[in-house]
């Protein structure tokens, strides 16, 4: 799977968004904040060090199937990307992945002055982020079983959930999103 290093989107009314990878060293202290946040419970990072933030995106940074980025909002971080191929991750285990398919996480950082539609617009820039950069055919998610923000964020980007499975650390809402349904989602908002 190739990564494109960086990527750019311009959302219609929120404007820049842009995408980096992660830089371990750098990036690994914001990170840690982060993914200990009471917010990102889903996570499972909450008791997590500053050394196992680093050390987790030090082995992301060696892999050739996941990668990492820190998403920038009008040229500030404001949220970290996970990419990956689900057929090198435990989902090959509960569904048989097809060539094209990518998988993704994706957290936005705590803040006390929240963007009206800043989440949404977050989701479709990552989505430009894995049809255009990656060159996915189908992306793929596996959030929390009980996470009900996440799951109505996917589908107003247009995933449709196909069941739930059991993960080593959680029951997941496998859920799958094609090319064809990202451009219905956002054809159904205009």
């Amino acid at each position: 799977m190739k990564a494109p290093n960086s990527f750019y989107y311009m959302h219609p009314e929120l404007g820049d968004f842009g995408l980096r990878l992660v830089d371990p060293p750098t990036d690994a202290p914001l990170l840690h904040e982060w993914v200990t946040d009471p917010k990102a419970k889903y996570w499972m990072m909450q008791e997590a060090g500053l050394t196992d933030v680093l050390h987790e995106h030090e082995l992301i940074e060696l892999s050739e199937h996941h990668f990492a980025y820190v998403g920038l909002f009008h040229y500030r971080a404001r949220f970290l990307v996970e990419v990956y191929d689900p057929a090198h991750s435990e989902l090959a285990d509960v569904y048989s992945p097809a060539a094209g398919d990518i998988g993704m996480h994706v957290l936005t950082a705590p803040t006390d002055t929240p963007v009206p539609g800043f989440t949404r617009a977050v989701m479709t820039a990552v989505m430009h982020l894995l049809f255009e950069g990656f060159g996915a055919e189908r992306v793929v998610v596996e959030p929390d079983a009980e996470n009900t923000p996440i799951h109505r964020l996917n589908e107003y980007v247009g995933f449709r959930p196909k069941r739930t499975v059991q993960l080593k650390d959680k029951r997941a809402l496998l859920s799958f999103c094609t090319r064809s349904d990202f451009h219905s989602a956002k054809e159904a908002l205009l």
